[in-house]
């Protein structure tokens, strides 16, 4: 694993989305231009929390989130997603 020079604030978390599906179930491969964004991925980063709420997730953990959620950052040439703890559906 590799040491991540970021620190969200607050509520934050930093996702690193996993690789997106190339083949089918029954072995079609998928082009780039149908390739869907992942919804899975492992926590890299994770803020303080707020006064109100800690933070539930951890570093490592396999989460699940919405299709939209975050805002998309690539950090040395590795992109990651920045998003709220609330963003997360599932731990898994």
């Amino acid at each position: 694993m590799s040491t991540l020079n970021i620190k969200p604030l607050a509520d934050r978390v930093v996702v690193q989305p996993a690789e997106a599906e190339t083949k089918t179930v029954s072995g079609i491969i998928i082009p780039d231009t149908a390739k869907e964004k992942p919804q899975r991925g492992k926590v890299v980063a994770v803020g303080n929390g707020t006064k109100e709420q800690a933070m539930t997730v951890k570093v490592g953990d396999e989460v699940l989130y919405g299709k939209y959620s975050g805002t998309e950052i690539s950090i040395d040439g590795t992109n990651y997603l920045i998003m709220r703890e609330s963003d997360i559906y599932a731990i898994v």
